[in-house]
């Protein structure tokens, strides 16, 4: 990977600190290290960390406090690393903000499997700014603004630039209704026409790509004497 995503071990036994430090590094990861749930919180201070690994019997600071801490100001993927495997412990480790468990000893190919499945997991949900303007995803139903592509239940729909741009106006604006005058000036950039209905037949017609019922549609709702809405 060109920019190295950084995984923090926080563990102090040295011996399994090591080992998977060495097969993370394998994998092209930056790797921080921490003793225990201060020094942990200290790295964090200074150093850009996108997943933790974090034992839970520590000194000073266990690994249940610590990721309650963390947690207080960080959403990244945090993957609890324990000797008990009773069923309460996976739940109070959970519980207090972990996003996986594993119990030691453990295959450290499987804990390598589970910090790329949390990576890919934080990585789609923290999108920078600028793609998330880009792709509009509401139920099975994906608009990507830049390639002009809509996809809905995995299939590329074809839409024509009138319709796309009517799409995009309401699923932009979830829940609000835009009367039929709101949607040709804003889309067409013209003064609306009282008997003017190119609307409600571009409307009718994204129905159609889009709806798995165009007379029920689960999608562009009417409101009845005011306009059009996407459903929220």
């Amino acid at each position: 990977m060109t920019d190295k995503e950084t995984v923090l071990i926080v563990d102090d036994e040295k011996e399994i600190s090591d080992l998977i430090g060495i097969y993370l590094k394998n994998e092209g990861y930056a790797v921080l290290k921490a003793s225990d749930g201060l020094e942990a919180l200290e790295v964090l201070k200074k150093s850009e960390v996108h997943l933790i690994i974090l034992d839970i019997m520590m000194p000073k600071m266990d690994g249940i406090q610590a990721c309650m801490r963390i947690r207080e100001e960080k959403n990244m993927p945090i993957i609890m690393l324990s000797a008990k495997s009773q069923d309460m412990d996976k739940i109070m480790g959970l519980s207090t903000g972990a996003d996986d468990y594993v119990t030691k000893p453990f295959n450290p190919l499987e804990l390598i499997a589970r910090v790329k499945s949390q990576l890919r997991r934080y990585t789609r949900l923290n999108i920078p700014n600028e793609k998330k303007k880009d792709e509009i995803d509401i139920g099975n139903l994906s608009i990507n603004v830049a390639t002009h592509e809509v996809i809905v239940d995995g299939k590329e729909v074809k839409l024509t630039p009138r319709e796309f741009d009517i799409l995009e106006l309401l699923a932009r604006n979830k829940g609000i209704v835009f009367s039929i005058e709101k949607i040709f000036e804003s889309v067409w950039k013209e003064d609306y026409y009282e008997s003017d209905n190119t609307v409600m037949v571009h409307i009718r017609k994204i129905r159609e790509k889009i709806e798995m019922n165009p007379r029920k549609p689960q999608y562009i709702k009417t409101v009845w004497g005011v306009g059009y809405k996407f459903e929220n």
